[in-house]
């Protein structure tokens, strides 16, 4: 319950931080007409329905398993990361043929001075909230959290351009009054844009991914086939391990040869011991082993994870072949 107030407490700060910054970008971009500004405030409310879905993700995500959702809500979180990513899609879309039609036109700016600065403030507030998401996302392993700090973390370099702009067309006002530099609001827009859509593509790999149930990360499947190799002395191998991963929940499913003898709570006990290990050290990891007898006779799938060699699979083979009663 701690880990859940945590992570609804830092989505709840990104609405409220994106909401102000809105606010701020749109009015000043308004005032004083620039279109690199006014996308900045698209891009911010952008932001802003990104951080109402993550929020809305994270209060749902966590909701235990139930009658008709058996394998649990992680994947909301997916789902929310992919609508996020769409939404980058069409901001940045609006914001390239916005600033395409000013680039032939560019217009003079007045108070370059308020852009500056909400550009600043802008930056300043995003580093702090992102950094914040960024650490409680990767310390809940949230998939929605960390979509919104990548959000923000790309706003923070989108404001800055901005700013370099306003202040590159500010110098030019103070140095070159006769040369016009206000082309460079369009320009500045659609690096803005172009930085957007890179963004947009990354978070969809990365949430969609998730939603066609592919496998962990190769780093983690490495670990997994490395925790269950500490057992190999006691079963003769192992086959068919599947990975994948909703939201923050893993799941996690293989099948272990063991002995023919062995007894039902030898076996119980090994599964078990593998199953603990790994969920210690990928909290809300459901572990799936299906126990299955050894006698030798291995399919593909099986010699592929047969821990015994050759001979040994042919002294376990049972030889005698039981003749069908007579009729």
């Amino acid at each position: 319950m701690k880990v859940q107030k945590r992570k609804e407490r830092v989505a709840l700060l990104s609405v409220i931080s994106n909401s102000a910054l809105v606010s701020m970008k749109l009015i000043i971009g308004l005032i004083i007409g620039s279109v690199s500004i006014i996308s900045e405030a698209i891009h911010s409310g952008v932001d802003l329905v990104a951080s109402i879905i993550a929020l809305f993700a994270v209060k749902t995500s966590s909701k235990p398993a139930d009658k008709n959702h058996s394998f649990g809500h992680g994947k909301i979180e997916n789902i929310s990361g992919t609508i996020e990513a769409l939404l980058i899609f069409i901001a940045a879309g609006w914001i390239i043929y916005e600033a395409f039609q000013k680039i032939n036109k560019p217009e003079p700016l007045d108070n370059l001075g308020w852009g500056i600065g909400v550009m600043l403030i802008s930056s300043v507030v995003n580093i702090i909230v992102s950094q914040r998401l960024f650490k409680i996302g990767r310390e809940t392993d949230s998939v929605a959290l960390q979509a919104d700090a990548w959000h923000l973390r790309t706003d923070v370099y989108t404001s800055a351009g901005v700013m370099v702009g306003l202040i590159l067309m500010l110098c030019g006002q103070w140095f070159f009054p006769n040369i016009n530099f206000y082309w460079l609001d369009s320009v500045a827009a659609i690096v803005v844009a172009l930085l957007i859509i890179k963004a947009a593509y990354d978070l969809t790999i990365q949430s969609a991914g998730d939603l066609l149930d592919a496998n962990l990360p190769p780093e983690e499947e490495e670990w997994i086939h490395g925790e269950i190799l500490k057992y190999g002395d006691i079963f003769h191998g192992y086959h068919r391990l599947r990975t994948r991963k909703a939201g923050h929940f893993r799941f996690v499913d293989f099948h272990l040869k063991v002995e023919p003898q062995m007894t039902v709570v030898d076996s119980h006990i090994i599964t078990e011991e593998i199953a603990k290990n790994i969920e210690n050290k990928y909290p809300h990891t459901s572990v799936t082993i299906h126990v299955e007898p050894c006698d030798g006779d291995c399919d593909e799938d099986c010699l592929s994870g047969c821990l015994l060699s050759e001979k040994e699979r042919c002294e376990i083979q049972n030889p005698i072949k039981v003749a069908p009663p007579a009729i």
